[in-house]
């Protein structure tokens, strides 16, 4: 038990916006390449934690559209980053019951190898249960809807789907993980007010924590804080509580 925290009331699944890896390195001295680096201890605690809730999905923007447009030597130290991450630690996911999924463009400038360790990993734990963590690598929402929107239009195209059938589960079908169920909570480190892009459709209804914590010092007990406060929130989906006025 976690004290505070009702264990019947646990998010489904929780998203994670990793920010402030930069601005921690560079309140050291230290080059940006450092806080990402310092990140991975942030991550595998805060994973840590999940487990520790009993939290079935937790989902990390790793790797952003957008994030192409950094400069180069810290692009390719992500792209290394995220290679030796997989090859340090998926044995040791595998072994607690994590399946490792990814969601996000493959191809085009992600380098093949770090593709093959992706595929690598999710055929490792894909027949885990316990959480499924999920990547959002070279990921962006407006990418995802735009790949949804061009995989309908091939199919309305082919004649396998009427223009009038599609409705909000025909585009949910098409986004890059169908199975998995839409954020309860959207936490984001760093004190930035902003989702930059991710998971657009899928939070739709999901209750928004932002904290000035940098990633590299968000530990679990900061996961467990979000979760006492998502717990003390009236979710109403757009309804109103009964007797309610408002």
């Amino acid at each position: 038990m976690i004290p505070g925290i009702d264990a019947s009331r646990v998010p489904r699944h929780i998203a994670l916006v990793m920010d402030g890896n930069g601005r921690w390195a560079q309140q050291r001295g230290l080059k940006r390449t450092e806080g990402h680096a310092a990140g991975e201890e942030a991550l595998f605690d805060t994973v840590e934690g999940g487990l520790d809730l009993g939290l079935r999905w937790m989902t990390v923007y790793a790797f952003s559209t957008e994030n192409w447009r950094r400069p180069l030597d810290e692009v390719r130290f992500l792209m290394r980053f995220n290679e030796s991450l997989l090859l340090r630690r998926r044995d040791d996911l595998n072994e607690r019951g994590v399946r490792v999924r990814f969601i996000g463009r493959r191809g085009g400038r992600v380098p093949k190898r770090v593709l093959r360790h992706i595929e690598d990993t999710e055929a490792l734990t894909a027949k885990n249960r316990r959480m499924t963590l999920t990547f959002a690598f070279n990921y962006g929402g407006r990418a995802e809807l735009t790949d949804a929107v061009r995989s309908i239009a091939l199919e309305v195209a082919a004649r396998r789907l009427r223009a009038d059938s599609i409705d909000e589960k025909t585009i949910a079908r098409h986004l890059y993980a169908p199975d998995m169920p839409d954020p309860d909570l959207m936490v984001r480190t760093s004190g930035e007010f902003r989702i930059s892009n991710y998971l657009l459709w899928e939070s739709a209804y999901s209750e928004f924590i932002f904290t000035d914590v940098l990633w590299p010092d968000f530990r679990r007990e900061h996961l467990f804080d979000a979760v006492r406060e998502y717990q003390a929130r009236n979710r109403r989906f757009g309804g109103v509580d009964s007797g309610s006025e408002s």
